[in-house]
């Protein structure tokens, strides 16, 4: 039997899409590709990006550089980090349409004893206002964009070794999609703890999950998520090396209080 997740689109935070989903081509500007693998020495140790301007006027941008760890859960927490990589240009200014590829190169240890993650935020800078029209009001309001690309740095040679700690049937609640909306109701869900103790990150939703055991009425039930829907639900499904983190998602067959078994299907 096949149930599949709840189309829930995971919120954005501050134009954020690495973990999670693909970007709104509302923004006014993109970045891609959102997430690199790189390496700590060899022709691997350096990647390119691609900054578009999306707008109809000139877009002013500017690089930084985040160090990006995370608790089991999946909290970050980032400090600055801009001397781990040489980036060039660090700015620059678009016109409209406009394209600037964006080379990175890793300048940080050559020997690491894990993989490492880094945020590469490309910000929009705010740019002078045209001068107001006589018969058009004076105020105006500038919005800029933060967009970020998830880079993972890894020990050359190194693998991941995933396994699940756990499987667990919760009551899903979906965050209200905004503050004045109902908060919606509960559903059946699972709480995933995957666990890697390999030296190499790890990004599950490559794989299909097989979720086996039993329904609440004690029947057998097997639950099948298609890499695609995955990539809705939890994004990249990024596990740390030497780490572990917790997925959370609905289902739409509840399983029982039973041991559900987990296995990844390519």
């Amino acid at each position: 039997m096949k149930t599949l997740f709840g189309r829930r689109l995971p919120a954005l935070a501050a134009a954020l899409a690495l973990l999670v989903a693909p970007l709104s081509g509302a923004f006014a500007m993109r970045v891609s590709p959102m997430v690199f693998e790189m390496e700590a020495s060899g022709s691997s140790s350096v990647a390119r990006m691609e900054v578009q301007n999306v707008n109809q006027e000139n877009l002013a941008f500017e690089t930084r550089v985040y160090r990006l760890t995370f608790d089991k859960d999946g909290n970050q927490v980032e400090e600055p980090a801009d001397d781990k990589f040489l980036v060039f240009p660090p700015q620059g200014v678009l016109p409209p349409g406009g394209r600037q590829v964006v080379r990175l190169q890793w300048v940080g240890p050559a020997v690491l004893a894990a993989s490492e993650s880094y945020y590469v935020s490309v910000n929009q800078l705010p740019v002078e206002f045209k001068p107001a029209v006589a018969d058009q009001p004076a105020a105006q309001v500038q919005v800029v964009y933060n967009m970020r690309a998830l880079v993972v740095v890894a020990p050359p040679g190194a693998t991941p070794n995933v396994e699940a700690a756990s499987v667990t049937p919760i009551d899903y609640q979906a965050p209200a999609p905004s503050t004045d909306a109902p908060v919606p109701a509960k559903v059946p869900g699972l709480a995933v703890t995957l666990k890697n103790t390999g030296r190499r990150h790890a990004m599950m939703a490559a794989f299909g999950w097989r979720f086996e055991g039993t329904d609440t009425a004690g029947q057998p039930l097997r639950i099948d998520i298609t890499p695609e829907e995955l990539n809705r639900a939890v994004g990249t499904g990024y596990v740390p090396a030497l780490g572990e983190r917790t997925f959370r998602f609905p289902v739409t067959t509840a399983f029982g209080p039973q041991p559900i078994r987990l296995s990844f299907v390519r």
